[in-house]
């Protein structure tokens, strides 16, 4: 299983690299003004959407119930491939639907989105004009979601992990051909759209291989596993829509801040996102299948076993981020943005909302396991009423927030739902018995926490010492800093973790 995460995690990473790479080209053509904050309102939407009824809501009904199937229906080898035909018609006529509807409403979807761009018509023009070109991104991407879900069911994960380098591949052949467009920000949106074409075709050619590649066929309702699926479904799309709300909610309000917010949340959350996606994403993507096979199987000590191992791996990867962002934001930012049209008071901009960010990440990483505790038993309910509560306060947060911190303060009601939805997750699955954390878990959060404090220390401490080592030079001098304190970081973390973990016990082997 660690394996399949490290496999989903390495790809996931040169995802994450390519997408950096595209936002820092981006940063410099775009800048943090108002053909950024158009762009990044029509490149959100069609992702809003695809996160709430394709990956959040889909892979939490589908992909337990294809495994279930494959895995006690084994005498009928046809029922797993019947049930994801009739999906796969399924979701293509409901996003062809979609697709329709939302072109010909998308004036009044972008003012809904960002209320605030109605009183800049040129900002609202632009942003309604590349939301219809974006838009044909979410049937492509939401089929890739199937397909990918197919893939991962038969535990082949490389190639739907490494699809989403082929939209930051596509974006950054977009922008070095923005002469041809209107402006840099029309190249980007069609860099989209056609992203969700190319990896549609990967997928479709890995599952073809595979001999699981889904075909045409009349969805039916007297099929139990179809009935079952639209009983997962409708909570799971309520549930998977909680985040999303918040999202929706972090574009409307910075929409009505000054011009610039909007970009700060989403340089910002693009580093935030590193880690999420490289971690949470990969762990959640491996161990939901795997506790899903366990479980119908009747190996509920193996399930749980397998979530510890997914916790804590996840939690050591991704508590250095954490550090970094709290501590050292504002370098970061710096070093990773400050060109071209980006200049030092959007790089400041950002740094806070990225600090504010870091409280978050402990939380978003742990949730992904947390959550398996549940998809993987079909209950989709309590996670809803979980997301609804936590939603709830990050809403209401955001709204108190934003008058004294600005954008700020829309990012510190972000950590503090997810924080909340973490503890109600983790204190009813330990109730009914569906989490048990082990010793080996225990150990490896108190050697987490070790490290974390010498990596604090590095990054408080060292940075006049980089500084001072490191000389004036005319460029990325800031970036020349970042490595010296992160290299030093690296040594320090990793050597302190594997050292506290062997002292109390823990031996790293393959098993």
């Amino acid at each position: 299983m660690i394996r399949s995460i490290l496999s989903v995690g390495g790809w996931t990473l040169v995802s994450r690299v390519t997408g950096f790479a595209r936002d820092v080209v981006m940063a410099a053509i775009l800048g943090a003004g108002p053909v950024a904050d158009a762009f990044v309102v029509a490149f959100r939407l069609p992702n809003h959407f695809r996160a709430i009824f394709g990956e959040g809501a889909f892979n939490t009904a589908f992909v337990p119930s294809y495994a279930g199937l494959s895995e006690t229906d084994r005498a009928e080898a046809g029922a797993a491939r019947r049930f994801a035909d009739r999906i796969f018609t399924l979701m293509l006529l409901v996003q062809i639907v979609v697709l329709v509807l939302a072109l010909a409403a998308m004036p009044w979807v972008v003012r809904a989105l960002a209320p605030g761009f109605s009183e800049d018509p040129e900002r609202f023009a632009l942003a309604v004009s590349l939301t219809r070109i974006t838009f044909p991104y979410l049937l492509f991407i939401t089929l890739v979601t199937l397909f990918s879900g197919l893939l991962n069911a038969h535990r082949r994960f490389a190639v739907a992990a490494g699809a989403p380098v082929l939209l930051n591949l596509s974006m950054l052949a977009a922008l070095g051909l923005s002469a041809f467009f209107p402006n840099a920000a029309y190249a980007a949106a069609w860099g989209v759209s056609l992203s969700g074409v190319l990896q549609f075709a990967l997928v479709w050619w890995a599952c073809r291989r595979a001999g699981i590649a889904p075909r045409l066929a009349a969805p039916t309702l007297s099929d139990p596993a179809m009935r079952r699926f639209f009983t997962v479904l409708g909570p799971a799309v309520i549930g998977s829509a909680g985040f999303q709300i918040s999202a929706f909610a972090d574009t409307i309000l910075a929409s009505l801040l000054p011009t610039g917010a909007i970009s700060a949340l989403w340089y910002a959350d693009r580093l935030y996102q590193l880690p999420f996606g490289v971690i949470a994403i990969a762990a959640g993507t491996v161990l939901l299948p795997e506790m899903s096979r366990r479980i119908a199987g009747g190996d509920v000590t193996g399930a749980h076993a397998a979530q510890n191992r997914a916790a804590g791996f996840s939690l050591a990867l991704a508590a250095p981020f954490t550090v970094a962002f709290l501590t050292l934001p504002g370098l970061i930012m710096a070093a990773l943005f400050q060109r071209g049209a980006f200049g030092a008071e959007d790089a400041a901009r950002a740094a806070s909302v990225l600090a504010a960010y870091g409280l978050a990440l402990p939380a978003v990483v742990l949730l992904r396991s947390a959550l398996a505790s549940f998809y993987a038993r079909q209950d989709t309910m309590t996670p809803l009423i979980a997301s609804l509560t936590a939603i709830a306060v990050n809403v209401a947060l955001k709204v108190v927030l934003t008058g004294p911190y600005g954008v700020t303060g829309l990012a510190l009601a972000t950590a503090i739902g997810q924080w909340i939805n973490l503890g109600l997750l983790v204190a009813l699955a330990w109730r009914r018995g569906w989490m048990a954390p082990g010793r080996t878990l225990g150990v490896t959060v108190v050697g987490v926490v070790v490290a974390c404090a010498a990596l604090a220390a590095i990054a408080l401490y060292g940075l006049p010492v980089a500084e001072a080592v490191v000389p004036a030079l005319p460029r990325l001098r800031e970036i020349a800093v970042l490595s010296v304190l992160g290299l030093a970081g690296t040594l320090v973390y990793t050597g302190l973790l594997l050292a506290t973990l062997r002292l109390l016990g823990i031996r790293l082997r393959r098993t």
